[in-house]
């Protein structure tokens, strides 16, 4: 396994095609401060630059996942009359959600107000069954506005609404259920359940699970006729890469594709 460039708030390590980013700030609850959102918006940029990574876990120490807003940078910052300002954690979740790199939440700790958010927008996310999640965003006198932009889409709206305006506490089986993230497991059962899903991924062709990402997110935007006409063009330009030709030889040839990785 090795060692990337980390910070206090971030570590990072790269382990047979699958980098593992990790939320350390326990101090703060792995609250979004300005360093630990560019902690992680530079280790998914390192992701999406090495073809040779296949995913990305994101994952946590300590017994929260993301505690949301850092509130003593919040604060800070209108004591002393500065503009106020949402740093870069909108655009990092729109890295995370045009990263070609698939994307997958270990959360083995709590999840407050835009940690939703982090969540939501992990392409696959699982949570220990013991953690708790919350919209507690009204209880401080503001609003869940960023994360909304991810959870909504995922989420039915009577739900979003009781979720959002009562700001409470619901267990990690109500946040799949709501459809937050994928599904809760036990903890003792939780390093396996992120194996399955990652030995699945190093599977796939690399342009190939980019192209599958793109079409979950960009497919509902488009009118029925345009979805299939750029869908149909995108389809073709797959088939003719020669990742497809490699991927249909070994297919025919009954042997794996030369981007799988061996078993570890």
């Amino acid at each position: 396994m090795a060692e990337q460039a980390n910070s206090e708030t971030v570590r990072s390590s790269l382990s047979n095609g699958v980098l593992t980013i990790t939320l350390a700030d326990q101090d703060n609850r792995n609250a979004l401060g300005a360093e630990l959102v560019k902690g992680i918006g530079e280790a998914i940029d390192r992701a999406n630059d090495d073809n040779d990574i296949r995913a990305v876990v994101l994952t946590n120490e300590g017994t929260t996942w993301c505690a949301g807003a850092n509130l003593k940078e919040q604060s800070a910052r209108n004591e002393s009359g500065a503009a106020t300002s949402l740093g870069d954690f909108p655009s990092l979740l729109t890295k995370i959600q045009t990263s070609p790199t698939p994307v997958i939440g270990r959360i083995a700790g709590h999840v407050v107000g835009g940690g939703n958010g982090l969540a939501a927008v992990c392409d696959i996310a699982i949570a220990c069954d013991d953690v708790k999640f919350g919209f507690s965003e009204v209880r401080l006198g503001v609003s869940p506005a960023i994360v909304s932009v991810v959870c909504l889409p995922k989420m039915r709206s009577g739900e979003a609404m009781e979720a959002f305006l009562r700001g409470n506490r619901f267990s990690a089986s109500k946040a799949a259920e709501y459809g937050l993230i994928s599904r809760a497991v036990s903890a003792d059962e939780l390093d396996a359940a992120i194996d399955e899903v990652v030995s699945d991924l190093r599977k796939g062709g690399p342009n190939a699970l980019g192209v599958a990402k793109r079409l979950i997110y960009e497919v509902p935007r488009m009118e029925p006729a345009a979805a299939m006409a750029w869908a149909a063009k995108l389809s073709a330009e797959c088939f003719a890469s020669d990742e497809a030709r490699e991927g249909m030889r070994a297919f025919l040839e009954k042997r794996d594709a030369k981007w799988i990785y061996p078993a570890e």
